[in-house]
């Protein structure tokens, strides 16, 4: 358009040969037009670059300016990261934030996220696992017209609803690097039952393992609850073992800088006497000593995508981008064995 006016809706609607309405009804996704008529004026809006008014439209199909974020997580690192990420996305916008959450356990789940949706009519819901990878919940918002993007480890929707990681890649990668380093006995801390999550990293934790020809030793397999105190209460696990590992990898930072503590709080030596890698690269990860070596897995970036597809003109695109790749930061808690 060069130094022209921006198209509005008026120009959309003169060059389509269509009212208004119409041209308003194609932007909200109403079912109460041809297909060849909702075609034609998708091709005019994408001719002419005209990008539509977001409070317009929220105002139009009555939502409020919120984009919801919906979560049921144990992580505060987790929560901190995604409210970040979603601020930076609707940044210079009319838009709010609103944090919503939820008990996964509850009976009434579904209920009680049709009420809250229905109740606050938010623009758009950024879904957190495990509740992202809940159909039910994402049913919840196609039912009430209500966009929405589902954050996780695989992707579980069309591009234009999810942002995903490659956790089992990244894992797999990790405890690539630690065999690499000559480890045989290493163990895994999991994560909370219900989260795809850990079932990802541990997948991609078996997998370097059996690449690798070597056997898991399901003694040095430990649970976790992506909980501080369960690292440590599975570090004194495996320091209990007649033939504990010289390598550890923990499904999250908190639960790997718990086990940190726990080996040291015994007088072991990190890395010298244990290796330990973690999952997620939060703040923390860089100011232990020594600095743990982690995955990084890109939340904030990932809540910035999604708030972005939520505030993006209907419909978004298939070839939208919907993977950004974690990938492994090496420091200070990983060395090869001793006697290697």
């Amino acid at each position: 358009m060069g130094d022209r006016a921006k198209p509005t809706i008026n120009d959309v609607a003169r060059v389509a040969n269509v009212s208004k309405k119409t041209v308003s009804r194609v932007i909200n996704d109403s079912p109460l037009l041809s297909d060849k008529t909702r075609e034609k004026v998708k091709a005019v809006i994408k001719d002419l670059g005209f990008v539509p008014n977001l409070q317009a439209r929220a105002l139009a199909l009555k939502r409020n300016f919120i984009i919801a974020v919906i979560h049921d997580n144990p992580n505060a690192q987790f929560l901190v990261n995604v409210q970040q990420g979603v601020l930076e996305g609707i940044a210079d916008t009319e838009f709010g934030l609103m944090v919503q959450p939820i008990d996964r356990n509850s009976p009434t789940l579904d209920a009680d996220i049709r009420a809250f949706i229905e109740r606050q009519r938010p623009m758009g819901v950024v879904m957190l696992p495990p509740i992202s990878g809940y159909e039910s919940v994402a049913d919840i918002c196609r039912e009430t017209g209500t966009r929405y993007v589902r954050m996780g480890s695989i992707k579980m929707d069309d591009a234009a609803n999810v942002v995903s990681s490659n956790d089992r890649e990244a894992v797999r990668d990790a405890v690539s690097y630690l065999i690499d380093k000559g480890h045989r006995r290493i163990a895994l801390i999991g994560g909370p039952e219900g989260f795809t999550s850990p079932k990802e990293r541990t997948a991609g934790f078996r997998e370097a393992m059996a690449s690798a020809g070597l056997e898991v030793d399901e003694n040095l397999v430990q649970p976790g609850k992506y909980t501080f105190e369960s690292g440590v209460s599975a570090a004194e696990a495996l320091m209990a073992l007649d033939n504990p590992p010289t390598a550890i990898f923990a499904c999250n930072d908190e639960m790997a800088i718990g086990t940190m503590i726990a080996y040291r709080r015994n007088g072991k030596r990190i890395p010298e006497d244990i290796s330990i890698v973690g999952f997620d690269d939060t703040p923390l990860s860089s100011h232990v000593w020594p600095s743990l070596t982690t995955v990084r897995w890109p939340i904030v970036e990932m809540a910035r995508t999604a708030a972005k597809k939520l505030l993006s003109a209907p419909p978004v695109a298939e070839d939208e981008p919907w993977l950004l790749p974690s990938r492994l930061i090496e420091r200070g808690s990983v060395v090869p064995p001793q006697g290697s």
